[in-house]
Formats: C-alpha cells, sequence, structure tokens
C-alpha cells in the first residue's frame, strides 16, 4: 500500500488540490513550491476554495494535505457531494452540523466495485476528511499533514500540528485564562470546576470543565463566547483520568479511527465509585471532539466540539 495526499488547503492562499486518480505520476500542477510535495506523487488540479484563518502569516504558510491509504489496483474518481450515499450524507449533516461540503470521492477496484468514498469538508474553519465504506457507514477520520511533514513524523514544533508530540504546547494555565472568559464562568457557569484549557491554533480558546457531567466551552482569542456543549454519557460524576488509565479499546479506538489524534482530557464517569463509562476529548487535525464509550472500553458515539 503506498500514501496518497488526497487533498492539499493552502492555509494563507487559496488553493484546494485535489487527487484525480490513485497512479503514481511526476507532475505536480497546482503546487507553487517543492517541499510541499514529491517527485513522485499524485497529478493534482487546483480549485479555489477561500482563506482558512489559522494565525499564521503568508511567509510562514504552509499548505494541509488529507492523507490516505491506497490500496492495491484502487482508484479513485471524483463525484458530485450530493452522490455519496444517503448514510454517509446523513451522518455528515448530524456530526458535522453547518459543515461546507469541498470534495467528495469514490473508491472503486480494479472490476469497478465500489469499495467506499471519501468526503472533503470544511468544519468551523478546518479541513477535514472522512472515510466511509461501500454502503457509507463511517470507518474513520483522515490524518492530516503540512506539506514539509509528509514524509517525516507527521508534524514539526511551531506547526498547526505540532501538539502530535503529547508535550500540549498549547495548553493555558488556568490562571492565565482572559478576564472575559472567567468573568462568563462566574455569571453563567458558577459551580463549574474548570480543568482544562486549551487555545485552537486559530487562537480560539476551549475550556474543558465538569459539574455532575463534563462540559466544553468555546471563546474567541479575545475572550468572547461561541458555544457550550454539555455531555452525560451515563449518571454519575465526572472524574478526570490520565490517558495511561484508560482501556486499550479506548485507545485502540482513537489511534485507528482518528490517526494523527492527540488525547487531550478523559474522564471516568462514576456513580457511587463504580464506573459508567469514559468521556474522551481529542484533538484530531485541529478539530475537538469528544468520545463516549462504555465502562468496558467500547465505544458509543463522538460528539464534535470544534
Amino acid at each position: 500500500m503506498k500514501t496518497i495526499r488526497f487533498l492539499s488547503l493552502a492555509l494563507a492562499g487559496t488553493a484546494l488540490f485535489y487527487l484525480s486518480s490513485c497512479k503514481k505520476e511526476t507532475s505536480t500542477s497546482g503546487v507553487s513550491t517543492p517541499d510541499q510535495i514529491s517527485q513522485s506523487a499524485i497529478s493534482l488540479q487546483a480549485v479555489a476554495v477561500g482563506t482558512v484563518d489559522n494565525g499564521t502569516t503568508a511567509s510562514s504558510a504552509d499548505s494541509i494535505y488529507v492523507l490516505h491509504i491506497c490500496e492495491p489496483h484502487h482508484r479513485r474518481d471524483t463525484i458530485a457531494f450530493t452522490s455519496l450515499p444517503a448514510t454517509a450524507l446523513d451522518y455528515l449533516n448530524t456530526n458535522y452540523a453547518g459543515y461546507t461540503s469541498l470534495k467528495a470521492f469514490v473508491i472503486k477496484d480494479s472490476s469497478g466495485t465500489v469499495k467506499g468514498y471519501v468526503a472533503i469538508i470544511n468544519f468551523n474553519g478546518n479541513p477535514v476528511g472522512v472515510r466511509f465504506d461501500a454502503n457509507g457507514a463511517f470507518v474513520k477520520v483522515l490524518e492530516q499533514r503540512e506539506g514539509r511533514d509528509l514524509d517525516g513524523k507527521g508534524w514539526h514544533a511551531g506547526g498547526c500540528f505540532g501538539n502530535r508530540d503529547g508535550q500540549n504546547r498549547d495548553t493555558i494555565a488556568l490562571t492565565q485564562l482572559p478576564d472575559s472568559v472567567t468573568a462568563w464562568f462566574a455569571a453563567n457557569a458558577a459551580s463549574d470546576t474548570l480543568v482544562k484549557a486549551f487555545k485552537q491554533h486559530n487562537g480560539e480558546i476551549l475550556v474543558i470543565s465538569r459539574n455532575n457531567g463534563a462540559f466544553a466551552t468555546v471563546f474567541t482569542s479575545g475572550g468572547s463566547f461561541l458555544k457550550r456543549e454539555e455531555f452525560h454519557p451515563a449518571k454519575g460524576h465526572a472524574i478526570p483520568v490520565p490517558e495511561a488509565q484508560l482501556p486499550a479499546g479506548v485507545t485502540g479506538y482513537i489511534t485507528t479511527t482518528y490517526p494523527g489524534a492527540v488525547i487531550k482530557m478523559a474522564f471516568s464517569i462514576q456513580d457511587n465509585n463504580n464506573p459508567g463509562g469514559f468521556l474522551v476529548f481529542i484533538d484530531a487535525n485541529n478539530t475537538k471532539y469528544a468520545l463516549v464509550f462504555d465502562a468496558a472500553g467500547n465505544f458509543l458515539k463522538v460528539i464534535p466540539v470544534r
């Protein structure tokens, strides 16, 4: 199998590049710099999609690529977004409310049998690539990398995926939250216990808190309220737990279904000291998700946060 660059989105520019097939070629049409894609990569076609606000300057911007494994003798063909199976469209509408469609592909084997689909969307200003099976059932969220990291470890310090090293460079000390954020909690959620805060690559602030359940509250870079999600995966109290104490089924699901994702915060839901399930916040390609598991570590549902 070989890894294919499925999509390239210029972070400070306007170019969206997508695959025309799975065949290896030497053309790099639509790519402006040598480090954005290797010379043995796929022929690309450019489509303008607008500017992505990620907090970088034009001089330091790079392109983002959505990666996908190309099975032997498989090919991908562009299709109308509305040609995706109804199951896939329902999944996107349910889990990525308000998304903008960018591109869709059907994956076929050498005999023409459909093997799956890929949808590329824009969700809250970030590209998201989603893989579905032949029936339109969700399979995984595809990993993204900046162009300079395509053939390396997948991230670099200071890049938009720099938190993949597990050092939590995006963590904000609770004592360093803007006054407007702490004032919002005092006025609107005074009984919350603030647990952890992060700064998104676009500057937005995400605060995780608990109060007979867990909450994710999002603010602009200036501290203005944007949205709040409440999570009650099971009856009981949300108790923070380290990643090392999560069941193997939880970490295995995340590794398989969200390649390149980083666990930001995890809770065990306790009812009279009996485990009722797990709630895990992850960052997958600059989109935050809350994943809900039962007490045995079996996946139950996902809730995209921002």
